[in-house]
């Protein structure tokens, strides 16, 4: 065989021998989310390219190229809305100023409320109040004394309502009281709640934990443990807590590691779960249900009208029993992250409302009687930590506070109302009642010709928009000024608690439509053809390039033919100005 033969014949076998390698790698690529949540290295290296640049004076009010009379309408608006938050809510306002020297949380919320291009002049001029100082039904009061209606959810903890919370901290503190913080030791309504949460769960074991966090933690370290494989699967936008592996991309300091992020209901992703060796499970949580592949929605990223957001029960109960199929096959561990939508779909969490059994299934928020906690539930095989015949193989997690006594018992307490005849009543019909009312407030709000709408999975509501603007992040504002209360991500998420009367969700609709009805007339929503979200898009892709490059902002369509005509204006006198700036409206 001569020597070039030789080459080539090593060269063909090589590439032979690579050609499955690089069908997987082909396979995971094709699984990808097109957009950059689905690519978290690509998503981390542009997001270090964006560079901060702020609006002020015109361009604030005018960035979407509005003629002079609305951006007129616009400063004049704010001003009031500016002078109303600073009458309201003086004393919220100035022990949220005080403490946030200290409170790094608070510095990140106030300053991602908007679109970073607007957010220096809104905290000055729109600041919002991050203290309370109690809670009744479904209201909180702020310092001041004002009332509203709480949208927030507690981030999803307040499913039945703050005041059953309060009960449940108040009984369950008192059945612990004789034992104490005692830490170590077990007081004995650890195991009627492990009873009780095996028949929840249909699995075998329990562990307890302190957030939700830790126990997507602890569910990842044993399903690698027990199958011998590194990687998990999340799928694209999915939140599973602030860990490194499962937030693999903006927010992470750390480069994505063992981490596959796949498209969400996909047949792309079943393929890749069917070819390769190295997963060892797969994370669901439930509430990317309403926004497949979306991150979760918040203002900060309104840039446009382009938010989305839909529910199909019946589209994602078929997706869970194909991902269900897959994992069984393959010997995949299928973990879902009940933190958020347990107990909030159903008494049995979401394996019974979409019908379908996981592996292991994390819980937490809710489960705590309005305490920290997280939970994982799981087969007794993947939740034991050793081997028998390896007694130096093990898998290591404990923690300090896990069983705290006053969790335990709050969580006592929690779960025997749970089963109680008038908790069980407020599942009965749960779809239809909060699907009626998300079908009630558009009609209202289609009737009164306004660019909004909300979709629901349940009790959780998403804000959608129906026509391009840089300006929908302002709703959130309106809101608060009509007395309803959302968190720090703004209309991106709403959350009811399930103890919302028929009169209290009447009044809500009603101050929504009328925060709506006055950002309209205030000229927020002001519209010309041109504007589209791709437009929007666009105008921010030249602003960026412009301020990386030291370059002068561009200079939106309408404000650019209003600098023309104040110049003509200057050369030609008063007629000639006119008419350029008739020319543009």
């Amino acid at each position: 065989m001569t020597p070039t033969l030789l080459v080539t014949s090593v060269v063909v076998l090589a590439l032979v021998a690579s050609l499955p390698m690089l069908w997987r790698r082909l396979e995971l690529s094709r699984a990808k989310h097109p957009s950059l949540a689905g690519h978290s290295r690509l998503a981390k290296r542009i997001a270090r390219l964006v560079p901060y640049y702020s609006y002020d004076g015109e361009r604030f009010f005018g960035s979407d190229g509005a003629p002079a009379e609305v951006v007129a309408a616009r400063r004049r608006a704010l001003g009031q809305l500016s002078d109303t938050f600073g009458r309201r809510f003086a004393k919220s306002i100035a022990a949220t100023r005080g403490a946030a020297d200290g409170i790094s949380d608070l510095q990140f919320t106030g300053r991602y409320r908007v679109p970073f291009q607007y957010s220096a002049k809104l905290r000055a001029m729109l600041p919002v109040g991050a203290f309370v100082q109690s809670s009744s039904g479904v209201q909180v009061t702020d310092l001041d004394g004002n009332q509203f209606y709480d949208l927030t959810g507690s981030y999803g903890v307040n499913v039945f309502g703050v005041d059953f919370y309060k009960e449940c901290i108040a009984e369950g503190g008192a059945r612990v009281k004789d034992l104490g913080p005692v830490l170590g030791a077990l007081h004995p309504c650890v195991s009627w709640n492990v009873e009780r949460l095996k028949e929840i769960s249909g699995l075998d074991e329990v562990s307890f934990h302190m957030s939700g966090t830790e126990a997507i933690m602890q569910a990842v370290r044993l399903a690698r443990y027990h199958t011998g494989r590194g990687h998990l699967v999340r799928f694209c936008g999915a939140y599973h807590g602030w860990w490194e592996d499962v937030q693999p991309g903006i927010g992470n300091p750390l480069p994505p590691g063992r981490t596959y992020t796949l498209r969400d209901m996909h047949s792309d992703s079943l393929r890749v779960l069917q070819h390769r060796r190295d997963i060892a499970c797969v994370l669901v949580n439930p509430l990317q249900a309403l926004h497949p592949n979306a991150s979760a929605p918040g203002d900060s990223a309104l840039v446009d009208g382009s938010r989305r957001a839909h529910f199909d029960r019946a589209a994602y109960s078929a997706w869970l029993r194909k991902l269900r199929d897959v994992c069984t096959q393959r010997g995949i561990v299928l973990i879902f992250d009940e933190v958020f939508v347990g107990f909030r779909l159903a008494p049995g969490g979401a394996q019974e409302y979409f019908g379908v059994r996981a592996d292991m299934v994390t819980y937490g928020k809710t489960l705590g009687g309005g305490l920290p906690v997280g939970v994982l539930c799981g087969r007794a095989d993947l939740m034991k930590r050793f081997r028998e015949d390896r007694p130096a193989d093990i898998c290591f997690a404990r923690g300090t506070f896990n069983s705290h006594p006053y969790v335990m018992g709050a969580m006592q307490v929690f779960l025997e109302r749970l089963d109680s005849p008038e908790i069980q009543s407020v599942y009965a019909g749960i779809d239809d009642r909060w699907n009626h009312a998300a079908q009630r407030l558009n009609a209202r709000l289609d009737g009164a010709e306004l660019p909004v709408r909300v979709t629901n999975l349940s009790s959780i509501w998403t804000v959608v928009y129906t026509r391009p603007s840089r300006y929908h992040w302002l709703l959130q504002y309106y809101l608060r000024a009509e007395g309803l209360a959302l968190s720090w991500v703004g209309t991106g998420r709403i959350i009811f608690s399930l103890n919302y009367s028929d009169e209290d969700l009447e009044q809500v609709m009603r101050r929504f439509v009328s925060a709506a009805l006055k950002m309209h007339a205030d000229g927020w929503w002001w519209h010309d053809e041109r504007l589209t979200d791709q437009s929007i898009r666009r105008t921010i892709l030249r602003e960026m390039i412009a301020q990386r490059l030291g370059r002068p902002l561009p200079v939106p369509l309408q404000l650019a033919s209003r600098a023309a005509g104040s110049a003509q204006d200057q050369s030609s006198g008063p007629a000639a100005g006119t008419a350029a700036r008739g020319s543009t409206a």
